[in-house]
This record gives structure tokens, sequence and C-alpha cells, in this order.
């Protein structure tokens, strides 16, 4: 049974849910409260997806009304969100940089979820502000060292779509100019719809665009991808322990302001996202501390 996770209602008090797509291809959604409190690490390492199956199968969930509900991120707030830099070459091209031997890897903080849909603000200096479509990849149980990455893809629950939003002025510039500060905005992490589980998804040939007012920014693969999925896990597993729930944010793909060929997010600006199978982003922004 082909099934999407989600986390539905307000900020903080979001309920879990399941989506199945019926005979006709419309969605219906089940409430995921008498299996768990939440879509979380707990969840995840205790077999809850396939517990979801099982449920679903037996018809002991009952059927949500999801209209007019805010889609908040599909799993908790996780632990760690692991994110690697020029994973694809013509990302890294554009950036001005060769493409890695090894995999970049940096931290954003976890307080910078929000949901596909929210709207998005901007810091209140920024002037290049930037967007990334990104295929994340959420941490299914606890691992560290691994010895290969042939075992990785076992330790995977599945996949979202991911906007990895960047102030480039904050990131790179100067002495000054680091990461950690161009990558840690409040709600600059947009996560979702769903949660898809790995074993509907070959996250190695998955279509992944950007649009900025309805005009096509990314448009790539992730056959192009320089690490794969099992590589970064395998990879992170030697300088961490990946605990469930964690997500980690495998790099974007050409096409970003930072290229110089489109201008930086404004306020009022849309942006839309979408990973082949794994659904659709859509934030509008703003310009922090002025009125939505």
């Amino acid at each position: 049974m082909n099934i999407k996770l989600a986390r539905l209602g307000e900020r903080g008090n979001e309920e879990p849910a399941v989506v199945i797509s019926d005979a006709n291809g419309d969605d219906k959604y089940f409430s995921l409260a008498p299996l768990t409190r939440d879509i979380d690490g707990v969840f995840l390492a205790n077999e809850g997806i396939s517990r979801t199956r099982q449920a679903l199968a037996a018809g002991t969930l009952p059927e949500l009304s999801a209209s007019g509900l805010r889609v908040g991120a599909p799993v908790a707030r996780p632990g760690a969100i692991v994110c690697i830099g020029m994973n694809y070459a013509a990302h890294a091209a554009e950036s001005g940089a060769a493409p890695p031997e090894i995999p970049v890897v940096f931290l954003k903080p976890s307080n910078t979820i929000s949901g596909p849909f929210d709207a998005a603000p901007i810091p209140p200096s920024s002037e290049k502000y930037d967007w990334e479509v990104e295929l994340g990849v959420v941490i299914a149980r606890e691992v560290s060292y691994l010895a290969d990455p042939a075992d990785a893809m076992d330790y995977v629950a599945g996949y979202v779509v991911a906007n990895d939003l960047s102030e480039r002025d904050y990131q790179l510039p100067g002495a000054a100019g680091q990461w950690t500060k161009g990558k840690s905005l409040p709600a600059s992490t947009p996560l979702g719809p769903w949660l898809v589980p790995a074993d509907e998804i070959d996250p190695g040939r998955l279509r992944l665009r950007s649009l900025v007012n309805g005009e096509v920014r990314q448009d790539s693969s992730t056959a192009d991808l320089i690490f794969d999925v099992a590589t970064l896990v395998h990879h992170v597993s030697q300088y961490m322990l990946l605990e469930p729930g964690d997500v980690i944010l495998t790099g974007t793909p050409e096409g970003v302001a930072l290229s110089g060929r489109f201008p930086y997010i404004q306020p009022g600006d849309v942006v839309e996202l979408d990973i082949e199978g794994l659904g659709r982003q859509r934030q509008e922004f703003y310009r922090h501390g002025t009125a939505q």
C-alpha cells in the first residue's frame, strides 16, 4: 500500500496523519492518533511506517477531514539537520568552486524548520536571500560508524522535499562570512508536504525543480548527485551519531540566484519547489517586521 505521512494543524499542535490515494486519484486522510502522538524519531524507530500500513489494512484508523488545515513539516523537530554542500557539479561551478572530492558537510539548527506552505520571512537586513530545492533524507534508526555504504539504505525511513534557504551575504564574503550564519535563519528550512517511505521511492532518479513567480529556476535530477544517498549516510555516520528523525539535505542543483543569472528573493515573491513523487511546496515571502 502506497502511503504518505503528514502533520496537519497549527504550529506546535500538528496531528499526525497518513494519506492514501483512492481509485480516482483523490487523497484520503486518516488520523495516526491511535498509533502515535507525532511523526518523530520514536515513531520511526518503532516500525511506525509498517504499523501504519497494518492499521490501514485493518481499518482501525479514523478518517480525517484535512480541509482548511495547515500542513506542517512532515517530521517533528529532528535532533539534527545535516546538510551537504556542492553536491551537484553544475551548482559547484556556478558557485565558483570545483566539485568536491569528499562530501562537504555542515549543520542547520532544527528550529529553522517550517511548513511547506508557511509564509516565509526575509531577514531584516538581507539583500541576497536565495532558494535551494533539495532532496531530504529522513533517518529511520540510530546509526554511527557504518562499515559499508551498501548497508546505509537500511537506515533510511523516507524522503521529503526541502528548501535550504540561504542568505549569501551572511554565508560567503570576507573573513566573517560563514555557512552557519547564512543557513540558520528562522523558517529557512521548509519541509514537506509529505514524508514518503523509502521503499516507495528511487532516490537516484528524481526530477527536482524550483520556480520563482512561475518561472523555472532549477530543473535537474538526483541522477546528477555527485554523492548518492547511500554514500552520504555512510559518510556522515563516520563523524556523528545519526538518530531517528534526523534529516540529511543532499544538496541543490544549478539555478540559484548566487549564479548571477537571477535576482535574489524579494518581498512578495512566490517560490515553488517540487520533487517527483514527493509533492510540491509554495512559499510567499515577506520582509521580517512588516505586515504580511
